[in-house]
């Protein structure tokens, strides 16, 4: 089997949840990093486990001493999740073993998520979402009504989200599945809003950005008559200015948009209903995750339309420098037209003087040779000279007149 064609179908297999009974506690981490970072990540997790970890996989689950652990590798991010049983009267909200906290810690700089999600039987229930000490709680039936969620969305002393989910009829399978789910939009919702610092500082260069077009476009448009050129410079700079803006936050405002998608359709998959008179998680979700996610898109989209109106822009000064140009062309071969035409009256001038000038040398010779013929005693009548010479002066002349001609022609 081709190891290509293997590895494409497998990926229909590539992310396994964990499955697993309540009640449990699902630490669940996520971190910012690259394929090296990645790798080191894994290289420490080794270390504090005594497991070994394959980097060339995209997820390995490996049981420790009856906890399940997970990695997955993404994109842009890494998680680990951790499956604890949750023994009998125990802490709601115990704090994650030793060796992952000190994992954790370890890589507290790039920590992007930290939830716990707490799973126990509907028999547990203390009767409310605050004696869980949840603040506010939003709330849902999950699953078709066989699963409840509560959450507050505020985070503890330790910085790590909690979610309670009461199970009253998921098998491990869904069980798994729905803890996915709900981990995923936690984690992705976070990766989506990574945009937001970035889209509010966008703002504000944008901002001058289009104060300072706006300008230039005033400029071109009342001085019509003046040089473009000083205008085309400083579009120019502006067009770099917001090239580098645009290379600096597409990719970041493109992975914003992805990751809304998948948080979007995960709370579609939660098929949530109403309990109590509490929020339900996804509206509550919602409710700022989206205007967070059309921001960061308005900014994208305003940085985009920005940037067509520069080039637009510049492309009516260009148009005005090539008429400029064009114009000074029809004008240098108008004066170059005029200079051949003097030229032109110039050289029939000197070429009828030529003619005067050839003519009078001819009928010099030809009054010479008669004067010779004289001296020597030989008689030539004035008429028969004028009959002989006067032809024959004309034709020569009108011969070089129409060498003149020709070589003028070719």
């Amino acid at each position: 089997m081709h190891p290509q064609r293997e590895r494409l179908h497998n990926e229909l297999h590539a992310r396994p949840s964990i499955y697993f009974s309540e009640p449990a506690h699902l630490y669940h981490y996520a971190f910012l990093a690259n394929a090296e970072e990645h790798a080191g990540l894994l290289a420490h997790l080794g270390e504090t486990t005594g497991r070994a970890f394959d980097n060339e996989q995209v997820q390995q689950i490996v049981t420790l001493d009856g906890r399940v652990l997970k990695w997955e590798r993404h994109t842009e991010f890494s998680t680990l999740t951790l499956m604890v049983p949750k023994a009998p009267e125990s802490d709601p909200w115990a704090a994650p073993p030793a060796w992952l906290a000190q994992v954790v810690e370890a890589y507290g700089a790039t920590l992007v998520n930290a939830t716990l999600v707490l799973v126990e039987g509907s028999d547990a229930w203390r009767g409310s979402a605050e004696a869980y000490g949840f603040i506010d709680p939003a709330g849902s039936q999950v699953g078709g009504g066989d699963a409840t969620v509560w959450g507050d969305f505020h985070l503890d002393a330790d910085g790590v989200n909690r979610l309670l989910l009461l199970n009253h009829g998921l098998n491990d399978f869904r069980l798994g599945r729905m803890v996915r789910r709900l981990l995923e939009i936690e984690t992705y919702r976070m990766m989506a809003s990574l945009s937001l610092p970035l889209a509010k500082e966008l703002a504000l260069e944008l901002h001058a950005y289009e104060m300072e077009l706006g300008e230039l476009s005033d400029r071109n448009a009342e001085q019509e008559d003046a040089n473009p050129r000083p205008l085309l410079t400083a579009l120019s700079q502006l067009s770099a200015r917001l090239e580098r803006s645009g290379t600096r936050s597409r990719q970041r405002f493109s992975a914003t948009d992805a990751y809304a998608r998948i948080v979007f359709s995960r709370i579609e998959e939660l098929r949530e209903s109403r309990i109590d008179h509490c929020p339900r998680l996804g509206t509550f979700i919602l409710r700022r995750f989206r205007p967070t996610v059309h921001y960061c898109a308005a900014i994208h989209q305003r940085q985009e339309s920005l940037a067509e109106s520069a080039a637009r822009l510049n492309d009516l000064l260009r148009t005005r420098a090539q008429v400029e140009i064009e114009e000074q062309n029809s004008s240098i071969l108008n004066s170059l037209n005029e200079r051949a035409s003097s030229q032109l009256k110039i050289q029939k001038a000197v070429e009828g003087l030529s003619i005067i000038v050839i003519s009078y040398y001819i009928f010099s010779l030809f009054k010479l040779g008669l004067e010779s013929l004289e001296a020597l005693g030989v008689e030539v009548h004035p008429h028969t000279a004028a009959a002989i010479l006067g032809p024959l002066g004309a034709a020569i002349i009108a011969l070089l007149a129409w060498r003149i001609w020709r070589v003028k022609r070719h």
